[in-house]
């Protein structure tokens, strides 16, 4: 991938990463409902109608489950009608991830960058949509690509006007990636990575994350993919990049066309079902 200049920012405040990962914590503690999910969505005891039942104090939570398990990704339209069923359709990981989603506060999109979460439903879409072809699951694909953007959401909050015009002057996934390591001494995705090992979610979600970068690495190729995905959907002024290098050589241009066209079709109904 290339790197474009670092854009000049304002002086970037101290950046305290044990402070922001603590207030994940605070955040825990308001959204008692969604962190007990986090708890326990991935124990080996966890059951639908458990999580069905946590699910219910929470009616925004629960609404949005209900809403992801009608959309068009997972095929049920209307014949999804109770929760139970619902965490069965859209499986734990997914509820884990919706709960991580709320507890964030990235469902809250006044305290986000203009278009995150347009960048980020396109990069679950296209994630699940390539995930076959790197012997992924489609339903894992998805959650690594919904939360992917979890560390972007966490420096907006630490540095909003700074990281506000970091967003705003550097469009392309590298640049920012670059501008962020020099600003605040680690990426969005990197802190991501971070966060989500702090909270315990699998190994296998942690390793794309930090090798997104690496070219050489089939482990990033996946998230590569799918930034490129929603990079050609997102933003007009984004210059391609070859897709076969980007994807260690699992796709093709011509692969890409459905691709774009499903992602094009079904992001705004995934951002809808998620936000509410």
């Amino acid at each position: 991938m290339t790197s474009l200049a670092t854009p000049t920012l304002a002086v970037a405040p101290v950046f305290d990463l044990e402070r922001v990962l603590a207030s994940i914590d605070t955040m825990a503690a308001q959204r008692p409902v969604a962190a007990q999910i986090v708890s326990i969505a991935n124990s080996d005891d966890a059951s639908a109608g458990e999580l069905s039942r946590i699910l219910a104090s929470d009616v925004a939570l629960a609404g949005r489950v209900m809403k992801l398990a009608n959309s068009a990704f997972y095929g049920m339209r209307g014949r999804v009608t109770s929760l139970q069923f619902a965490v069965t359709v859209i499986g734990f990981a997914t509820v884990r991830t919706m709960a991580t989603v709320a507890l964030t506060d990235l469902d809250d999109e006044s305290r986000l960058p203009e278009d995150f979460w347009e960048t980020s439903t396109s990069l679950a879409l296209a994630a699940s949509t390539l995930a076959p072809r790197f012997a992924e699951r489609p339903q894992d694909a998805l959650c690594l690509g919904l939360l992917a953007q979890m560390g972007v959401a966490l420096l907006h909050h630490n540095d909003p006007d700074g990281y506000g015009e970091l967003w705003t002057a550097e469009r392309s996934f590298d640049g920012r990636r670059a501008a962020e390591v020099q600003r605040y001494g680690i990426s969005a995705l990197r802190l991501t990575s971070v966060a989500l090992e702090q909270w315990g979610f699998p190994i296998g979600m942690l390793v794309p994350l930090k090798q997104v970068g690496d070219l050489s690495s089939f482990s990033g190729a996946l998230l590569r993919s799918a930034f490129e995905v929603a990079a050609r959907l997102v933003d007009r002024h984004h210059e391609e990049l070859p897709i076969e290098r980007v994807s260690c050589g699992q796709l093709r241009e011509r692969d890409l066309a459905p691709v774009l066209e499903q992602v094009r079709t079904d992001a705004a109904e995934l951002r809808q079902a998620l936000l509410g």
